[in-house]
This record gives C-alpha cells, sequence and structure tokens, in this order.
C-alpha cells in the first residue's frame, strides 16, 4: 500500500518465521468437546455436513471464511452475526451478501438432537470454516481448532459497520484495523489471504476501472490488461451487477495465486494490491508468492489466532439453543 508502517517488511517476514501455535489460547483448547456430546464426536458431525455442502457448492469455502470473519471483527467470535431482528449484525450494509447462516442451522440442530445446550454457534462456525478451507486447499490447510467459545447476546448493525473493514484501506489502515483486534502486519497479510476465493461485485471496483479519484482513468496500480479484462465483466453503466472473482489465478483453490496476482498488480481490490504496494507488507507478500513462506500452515496459525478474538468462555455468555435466537 502506499502507505508507510512502523512495521519494517524484514520484522513482518521475521515475525511470520517465528510463529507459533500454543495448545491453548486463553480459555480455549484443542478437543474441547470431547467427552462432552453423550458419544458424538462433534468435529466429525461437522466435518461431514461442510463435506456434502462443499460437495454440491464450492463456494461455501469463501462464504464461511467470510461469515468467520465478520462474526469474529464485531464483539469477538461470539456468533454474534447469526442472530435474526431488526438492528442486528446481519442487517449492517457490509453484512447483507454473508452467506453460510442454513449451514451452522444444520449442524447446530444435528449437535443439539444428541447433546442439547453443549455446542456453542461461535465453535460451529470456527469448526465448519476449517474444514472448508482443508476441502478447498487439501490437507496441508489443516489446523487445530481451539474450542470453548460461548454465544454472545448482543448484535448490533451499528457496531458491524464501524468495525469491519472496508475494500480500499490502505495497508497502514489495513493494518492499524487489524492491530485493534490483537492482530498484527503479518496477520494483517495472511488473512487477507482468504481472498484467495470469492468474488467481489463490479460496483466494488467501477471507479478503479474508470475514474479512479476522479482522473477519468483507471487505477494506474492496475495491469492494463487486466483492466480491460475486468471493463469486460463491469460495464461503466449496467442493470446488472456482476461479480468478479478476487484471485484470478486459481480462483476455487485455496493457496498463494492470491499472492503472485497482487505481485502483477492483478489485485481486484484496492485494499490487496496495497499489500503489495507498501514496504510495510510487500516482503510478506513476495515471501508468501514464491513459497519461501508457507501460506499453508501460517494462514491456518492466523485463522486461530483470529479465532481466539475477544471470546466468551466459561459462564460468559451463552450456549444458544437456536443460532438466530438469544435464549430467553
Amino acid at each position: 500500500m502506499a502507505a508507510t508502517s512502523g512495521f519494517a517488511a524484514v520484522f513482518a517476514i521475521a515475525s511470520l518465521l517465528c510463529l507459533t501455535i500454543a495448545p491453548t489460547r486463553g480459555a480455549l483448547q484443542a478437543g474441547f468437546y470431547k467427552g462432552k456430546c453423550n458419544g458424538t464426536d462433534v468435529e466429525a458431525t461437522v466435518k461431514s455436513i461442510v463435506a456434502a455442502r462443499f460437495a454440491q457448492d464450492r463456494s461455501i469455502v469463501p462464504a464461511l471464511l467470510r461469515l468467520h470473519f465478520h462474526d469474529c471483527f464485531v464483539r469477538g467470535c461470539d456468533a454474534s452475526i447469526l442472530i435474526d431482528g431488526s438492528g442486528t449484525e446481519k442487517t449492517a450494509p457490509p453484512n447483507l451478501s454473508v452467506r453460510g447462516y442454513d449451514l451452522v442451522d444444520q449442524a447446530k440442530a444435528q449437535l443439539e438432537s444428541t447433546c442439547p445446550g453443549v455446542v456453542s454457534c461461535a465453535d460451529i462456525i470456527a469448526i465448519a470454516t476449517r474444514d472448508a478451507v482443508v476441502l478447498g486447499g487439501g490437507t496441508q490447510y489443516t489446523y487445530v481448532v481451539q474450542t470453548g467459545r460461548r454465544d454472545g447476546n448482543i448484535s448490533l448493525a451499528s457496531d458491524a459497520s464501524a468495525n469491519l473493514p472496508g475494500a480500499s484501506l490502505s495497508a497502514s489502515q489495513a493494518i492499524a484495523a487489524f492491530r485493534a483486534k490483537g492482530l498484527n502486519a503479518s496477520d494483517t497479510v495472511l488473512l487477507l489471504g482468504g481472498h484467495t476465493v470469492g468474488i467481489t461485485h463490479c460496483s466494488f471496483i467501477l471507479n478503479r476501472l474508470y475514474n479512479y479519484n476522479g482522473s477519468g482513468k483507471p487505477d494506474p496500480d492496475m495491469d492494463p490488461a487486466f483492466v480491460a479484462m475486468l471493463k469486460s465483466r463491469c460495464p461503466q453503466t449496467s442493470a446488472v451487477d456482476n461479480s468478479v472473482f478476487l484471485d484470478n489465478g486459481t480462483p476455487s483453490t485455496v493457496d498463494n495465486s492470491y499472492y503472485k496476482q497482487l505481485l502483477a498488480k492483478r489485485g481486484v481490490l484496492k485494499v490487496d494490491q496495497n499489500l503489495a504496494m507498501d514496504a510495510a507488507t510487500n516482503g510478506t507478500v513476495k515471501s508468501l508468492a514464491s513459497g519461501s513462506l508457507s501460506f499453508p500452515s501460517l494462514f491456518g496459525n492466523a485463522m486461530v489466532k483470529m479465532g481466539s478474538i475477544q471470546v466468551l468462555t466459561g459462564t460468559q455468555g451463552q450456549i444458544r439453543k437456536s443460532c438466530r435466537v438469544v435464549n430467553k
């Protein structure tokens, strides 16, 4: 990104190399539900549901990644995004296109039938997202999900609008937004790597294609051939808001192609392209693109770290009977 940051590229790479994930983060722990669900393997139950959906619809991978991210960045990973009602997080503009709620409902219903009041909706989101990532990228993307979260009972659209980072942030702004959640510059680069799968819509990038910053020209940080290709998909005036892959290398596979695209000036969202333009993040992008830093293992580590943001544990919050409704 154009702006500078206190995180030098060398420091960012070093911090990635030194990053390790302990068996527990705070009160979360691996295998929290073992022996607590009347003989039911909680993680296996969720995995089977995700696998069945993936077999029908590979887009469940970016859908669950986005759901998990949008939940954790607002009031922490407490499943508050799942609550129905007027003025809840679901109704905030950034969340109107979030999907995956029905899959969480399906897993919750199955687990409630065998061990009612035990498994939180927040944990189901975290487990399901991991399973989707592995299906989308292969077994090398397996990481241990730490569980023990409880569900929140507050969900406000205003919180979502205030906390979810935008698509046009500079690198320093993105790092600051992630730092506010306890994540560092390296985590920022890795978690935005979730854009290795998924789509955006033309309406979010028209300014980059036709009138960047009022210039009447495309964003100069985009490859001209890529601009031409995107223009064919996104006419300046159209009655239909077409979708565009965020990674035009391998758009349906979880891999490091996203970073290779950024180095080729083929980042679709400005916040993504800015990662390759800023000295604080460029070195990490290059190392992930080349494979000298392992995206599979480091992405899993970053997902575990994100999954621990402001979690409710112990007697905090509740275990919702329905993920859509706060217990009375």
